[in-house]
């Protein structure tokens, strides 16, 4: 909201936004409660109506041409992020040009996502009737998004919906505000009505107030189940896209290239610092060749730079806070205590938690089902295929999975038997493109992301026929 819209939103008190390396402040944004509901939901259906009235060209432009900025500010943006997320500079430079090419396809998608020409004539009651449908926007979208990908993941909500004429209440993660306000007002900046997105920051009382706002016709939402299901039972009718995280499996079987594999692994296992939500947790390692995956794969971890995410030589820097920190040792001695191996790591100072490899890890304990979101890996061995699959399927709810192996058949048998919403053959289960279908398997999987696929869950078909 620009300052103007803001001043008439009741506020609670600001939120202080720290550094999660040093605990520094940052900045401070308004809080608000739920009194704010009403106000924020009318600025909304006014920006629905502003997105509306933008031709597809006038939308692509805004789109363009915030790609174009963060592109040019690349290097500030990185530092933000290194600042207010923790990431490391190198990841931070990453993510900032994933977001500019979210935009790029977020411009294409409202050029090309118009519609199709229906074949009326096709049909015997269709004859001498023509048409087509044309793709509208749904409206006010409340799109509530997480502290990983602070930048990118904002991107990924406002690019599809913008591209389909839609308003945005846009709801950050309470540690990352700081991002989200300043891609907002890029685009701001590039061309887009002030209205037409909304950022908001607040409690769950306040939260739970635009989830069952009947203006509000999608929740576009990525964080844990708890919160998803706290949403889906407050919202009512209308529709819900949820990315609700993983308990991602690499299957290493014996005849894979074993270098290759415990490059990638190490990589997608402890980049930003474990809190990805393909990230690698568990590793499902063939008998034959585990004790010298093993070895190997604890050897790379532990030449990981772990320290200061804005030095440029670090790999692996804070977590989000001290308590995520707290937590994450909590489940690694709950762990310990049951009975598994602590290989390497399992120390903390402060919000830095040390790479840590566990093995045997009692398969009834929550690091083999939960998503741990943190720099924490489990081993395990296998003797047979089916083993293997068996494993790597017991959680309710998957993202990515990963599987390294030189046998085509193997590869592709795992890809169809494998409960995952993505298969990343010789490849860690965290490679993701911004082009491809994002979402879950199993439990709580709704809609998927990726510019094009969440454009279409954010725009519906109009169908128009014409009778001569």
């Amino acid at each position: 909201m620009t300052a103007a819209m803001l001043a008439r939103v009741p506020l609670d008190t600001e939120l202080v936004v720290a550094n999660p390396a040093t605990g520094e402040e940052i900045g401070r944004v308004p809080q608000h409660g739920p009194a704010a509901a009403p106000e924020v939901l009318a600025i909304a259906k006014r920006g629905a109506h502003a997105s509306a009235k933008l031709t597809r060209y006038e939308r692509a432009q805004v789109l363009e041409r915030t790609a174009g900025t963060l592109r040019e500010r690349s290097e500030d943006l990185a530092q933000l992020i290194v600042r207010e997320a923790g990431k490391t500079i190198q990841q931070a430079r990453k993510e900032v040009s994933r977001a500019a090419n979210t935009y790029m396809l977020s411009a294409e998608a409202a050029r090309s996502g118009g519609g199709e020409v229906i074949p009326f004539d096709a049909f015997e009651s269709g004859q001498g009737r023509q048409g087509w449908f044309t793709r509208e926007p749904l409206g006010i979208i409340l799109a509530i998004t997480p502290y990983n990908d602070a930048l990118n993941l904002v991107a990924h909500k406002l690019g599809p919906a913008i591209a389909g004429g839609n308003s945005v209440i846009l709801k950050p993660a309470q540690q990352t505000p700081l991002l989200a306000r300043t891609l907002v007002s890029i685009m701001r900046d590039n061309g887009l009505p002030d209205e037409s997105v909304t950022v908001v920051h607040g409690g769950r009382e306040f939260v739970q107030e635009l989830v069952q706002a009947r203006e509000v016709r999608m929740i576009s939402f990525t964080g844990g189940f708890r919160t998803a299901e706290a949403i889906s039972a407050k919202a009512g009718l209308k529709r819900l896209s949820m990315e609700l995280g993983g308990n991602a499996p690499v299957l290493v079987f014996e005849d894979a290239d074993l270098m290759r594999a415990v490059e990638a692994c190490v990589s997608g296992a402890f980049w930003a610092a474990g809190q990805n939500c393909v990230g690698v947790q568990r590793l499902l390692v063939h008998s034959s060749i585990y004790a010298a995956f093993r070895d190997g794969f604890v050897a790379a971890t532990e030449a990981l730079r772990t320290g200061d995410p804005s030095n440029e030589t670090t790999d692996v820097g804070p977590m989000i806070s001290e308590a995520a920190a707290e937590a994450t040792l909590d489940s690694v001695t709950s762990a310990i205590g049951a009975g598994a191996r602590l290989l390497t790591g399992g120390t903390a100072n402060g919000s830095f938690v040390s790479p840590t490899v566990l093995e045997n890890v009692p398969l009834n304990h929550s690091l083999c089902a939960d998503e741990i979101f943190a720099p924490v890996v489990i081993l395990e061995s296998f003797d047979s295929y089916e083993e293997a699959i068996e494993l790597a399927n017991q959680p309710e709810y998957a993202l990515h999975a990963g599987v390294f192996t030189s046998n085509l058949q193997t590869a592709l048998s795992a890809a169809q038997d494998l409960e995952a919403g993505g298969v990343m053959i010789n490849d860690s289960s965290d490679f993701r493109v911004d082009a491809m279908p994002f979402g879950g398997a199993k439990y709580g999987s709704m809609g998927r992301e990726g510019v094009r696929f969440a454009y279409e869950e954010m725009t519906q078909p109009k169908v128009v026929c014409i009778r001569p």
